[in-house]
C-alpha cells in the first residue's frame, strides 16, 4: 500500500502593515558618542548645540551620526563622527558600550541608537563644523540641561540608571526638545547573567 502524505498547509499571508506595503521593516542605525569628564561640576558628559540645517537645531545634543553603511559598524562610526564633529581621536579599544534606544519620533519615524562612551581620548574637543554645531559645552551628568534633543536626553537618563537597552517612543504633538511632562523613556532591564538561576539578576 502506498502511504500518502498529507501535504503542508500553506502559510498564511503575510499581512499589511500600517501605511501599506509588506515588505521587511527597516529603520536608520545612529551613533551617539558619551565623552566624560571630571570637572568644576563633578562628573561632566560633552554636549554639541545643533545648527541649521540640521534636525532639531538650536537644542544640544551628544555628538552623534549614521551609520554610513554595510561597510561600517558602530564603533567604526562613533570613531568617524568623534574625529570629523569633535577632532578627537579613540582607539576601538577604548569604546564601551553605553546603551542601546529604539526611537519613534513625533512624526512617528523610528530609528534605532547606538550610545557609545569613549573611556579615552587623545585631543581636545573642538567644533570641526561650524556649519552644523554652534556650541560645545560640558554638561554636569547629574543635572542635564533641559533645551536638549528629547532622544538624546532619554539615552542618556538610561545610561545614568545603568540600564542596557530602553524604548523611547514619542507620541504625536510631543516636542522635539526634552520635556520633563512628556517623558516616554521605558527602560529595559538586564537578561540575568549566564549561569544563573532563573528570578535573579
Amino acid at each position: 500500500m502506498t502511504h500518502q502524505q498529507t501535504p503542508e498547509p500553506a502559510p498564511p499571508p503575510v499581512p499589511a502593515r500600517p501605511g501599506g506595503g509588506t515588505g521587511r521593516y527597516t529603520a536608520p542605525v545612529d551613533v551617539h558618542l558619551v565623552l566624560r569628564r571630571t570637572g568644576a561640576h563633578g562628573d561632566e558628559v560633552l554636549l554639541s548645540r545643533r545648527a541649521d540645517p540640521v534636525y532639531a537645531t538650536g537644542l544640544l545634543h551628544l555628538p552623534s551620526g549614521h551609520v554610513d553603511g554595510p561597510h561600517e559598524d558602530m564603533v567604526d562610526a562613533v570613531i568617524r563622527e568623534g574625529l570629523e564633529e569633535t577632532g578627537v581621536r579613540i582607539d576601538r579599544a577604548d569604546v564601551r558600550a553605553a546603551v542601546t534606544v529604539h526611537h519613534r519620533s513625533p512624526g512617528g519615524g523610528a530609528r534605532v541608537g547606538f550610545f557609545l562612551e569613549a573611556v579615552r581620548c587623545r585631543g581636545t574637543p573642538s567644533i570641526r563644523e561650524p556649519h552644523l554645531c554652534s556650541e560645545l559645552t560640558w554638561a554636569p551628568l547629574a543635572a542635564l540641561p533641559d533645551d536638549m534633543v528629547a532622544f538624546c536626553r532619554a539615552g542618556l537618563d538610561a545610561y545614568r540608571r545603568g540600564v542596557p537597552m530602553a524604548a523611547h517612543f514619542q507620541h504625536p504633538g510631543d516636542p522635539i526638545a526634552h520635556s520633563p511632562g512628556a517623558d516616554r523613556l521605558r527602560p529595559v532591564p538586564p537578561a540575568r547573567r549566564y549561569g544563573s538561576p532563573p528570578g535573579t539578576a
